[in-house]
């Protein structure tokens, strides 16, 4: 493996000459180059050119949210008997970490055998969450253009952690246009309803009957304009899926994304619960992209595995406490292939 260090990125290259781009800025995936099926290589991944682009830039573009990602209702949660206020930034609720949050911060970073080690470092109070806690981004990019993301934290007082990776997948290319003509396939047969701000209402229910329903592939713009209040509310897809059989520390399948036209197809693997699928339906407006492209609503789909949104104010939700002395860990593997 290749690994290379220029400003603040690191690119790693395999024999195949496949390739991931990663940022100290959130520990973020930057590109991922990646052969269709007849061997041409593209860059799946949406992002920009202007570094500073990706500070504050409304999508979190292919950075890692925390310290906690996705939303918490009212920016409340009472952890111990003690109520934490955080600041609200989308709508009435607290979004990915807050304003201020790990994506927007320059984490340390390092090569570590074949691999490249981000660690951001968050205060206590920092946004309003609790205790000092140490955060770290293990990646790696293997000859089978599979990459793996590891995340670990150790904070100091009990406190609240769920992280991902918000990258953005264009398996055409990015700023080819749009991914409604991608085949997606979900290990989920529930999903979790939400209020009109995308809170979770608490139980999950089934796919089955439901424009949600992606236990068999299906391209994913083919309901997503149909008459059904949780697509009205996010403009498309927004929501949260429960993986079947996951189970803490063990791997599952998640979800495999493709399209038929380049042949390129990304299944994606973790140890996390839930998985967060965003169609890109406010992409619009965000910075230009890279080589000039200026991306559109649905020009990218997030897969973001996770815990369940609001999990600090729903106890009946796997927990996202951490406690002194554990070990947050959880991990992703986003492995690449193509289809005939």
């Amino acid at each position: 493996m290749d690994i290379r260090k220029s400003g603040h990125l690191y690119t790693l290259t395999n024999s195949k000459g496949a390739s991931v781009v990663l940022s100290e800025i959130g520990a973020g995936i930057v590109s991922i180059i990646v052969p269709d099926r007849e061997g041409k290589l593209a860059d799946v991944a949406l992002g920009y050119d202007d570094p500073e682009s990706f500070i504050k830039d409304g999508p979190f573009m292919g950075r890692i949210p925390g310290r906690f990602a996705n939303r918490i209702a009212l920016g409340k949660f009472t952890l111990d008997g003690v109520e934490y206020n955080l600041p609200i930034n989308n709508g009435p609720n607290h979004l990915h970490g807050g304003p201020d949050g790990f994506a927007e911060k320059v984490w340390e970073s390092r090569i570590v055998d074949d691999a490249v080690e981000f660690m951001y470092f968050s205060e206590d109070g920092e946004q309003g969450y609790p205790g000092n806690l140490k955060a770290v981004a293990h990646y790696e990019w293997s000859e089978d253009n599979e990459l793996k993301l590891t995340m670990t934290a150790e904070c100091d007082a009990p406190t609240v952690v769920n992280l991902t990776n918000h990258v953005y997948f264009n398996m055409d290319g990015e700023g080819s246009g749009t991914i409604l003509d991608h085949m997606l396939k979900l290990n989920c047969s529930e999903y979790l309803p939400t209020d009109d701000t995308q809170i979770p209402l608490g139980d999950s229910e089934p796919v089955a009957g439901t424009p949600m329903d992606f236990v068999n592939s299906k391209p994913v713009g083919r309901d997503i304009r149909a008459d059904f209040e949780p697509l009205k509310i996010g403009n498309g897809y927004d929501h949260c899926w429960v993986i079947d059989g996951a189970e803490p520390g063990q791997l599952q399948a998640a979800a495999k994304l493709w399209s038929e036209k380049s042949g390129r197809l990304v299944e994606i693997f973790t140890t996390q619960p839930g998985i967060q699928v965003y169609t890109g339906n406010w992409l619009a407006g965000c910075p230009v992209g890279k080589k000039g492209h200026v991306y559109g609503n649905n020009y990218g789909i997030a897969l973001e595995c996770q815990h369940f949104p609001d999990s600090p104010n729903k106890p009946e939700y796997p927990s996202t406490v951490l406690r002194p002395g554990e070990v947050y860990e959880e991990a992703i593997i986003f492995a690449f292939r193509t289809v005939e």
